[in-house]
């Protein structure tokens, strides 16, 4: 194993109220979101990654590629997104050093965006390497170990976005603008410029 390893954890366990189905399983060119997801993240990190599934994780169990991730069920995942990002981060091997959080409703978020933040990360494996779009600064991101112990104490909606502020001068800032465009209504979708979108089947 490489001294410097890294895992993903793709955090998919909400309840997609304002979606109004489950957005995990939105089919964009054929794939499920979820899956498309899944799929950069193995491009780029092999079997080292882990996607986390709360509501509806039976019917989304069932649409996932035979051995394409590890899947922890978030029992917790009513409370908001920390109890997935615990669920995640305390599910990590021993020997992982970072921990790359993204988010299953990002459609423009692609592999080269993760092998971006891979790269920079092993130039930097002290630093957060987050992405910045607009005003934010956020996921998808990796954390090093020694953010883990912050990751775990986070509760309720607080989202990773909490320790990134927390450790501001440790955070280096790529600029991902695909990372704008997530899917939490029907009409997000109209963002996407594909060729077929259709809702969960």
């Amino acid at each position: 194993m490489s001294p410097i390893s890294i895992h993903c954890i793709v955090l998919a366990a909400g309840g997609s109220r304002r979606f109004g189905s489950p957005k995990q399983l939105v089919r964009i060119d054929g794939k499920s979101l979820l899956q498309t997801t899944i799929g950069h993240a193995t491009d780029s990190l092999g079997s080292a990654v882990t996607v986390v599934l709360g509501a509806h994780a039976a019917e989304i169990v069932e649409t996932l590629l035979p051995n394409s991730a590890s899947v922890l069920i978030n029992r917790n995942w009513q409370e908001g997104i920390a109890s997935s990002i615990r669920a995640g981060v305390g599910g990590l091997p021993g020997a992982c050093n970072g921990a790359m959080l993204a988010l299953a409703d990002q459609p423009l978020v692609g592999s080269q965006i993760f092998q971006r933040l891979i790269a920079a990360w092993r130039r930097l494996p002290r630093q957060i390497i987050a992405s910045q779009f607009a005003s934010t600064t956020g996921l998808p991101a990796i954390f090093p170990r020694w953010c883990f112990t912050d990751l775990l104490t986070l509760r309720g909606d607080q989202n990773a976005q909490v320790v990134i502020r927390r450790y501001t001068n440790h955070v280096v800032r790529l600029a991902h603008p695909e990372a704008q465009v997530d899917i939490n209504y029907p009409e997000d979708l109209l963002e996407i410029p594909v060729a077929n979108t259709t809702g969960p089947e």
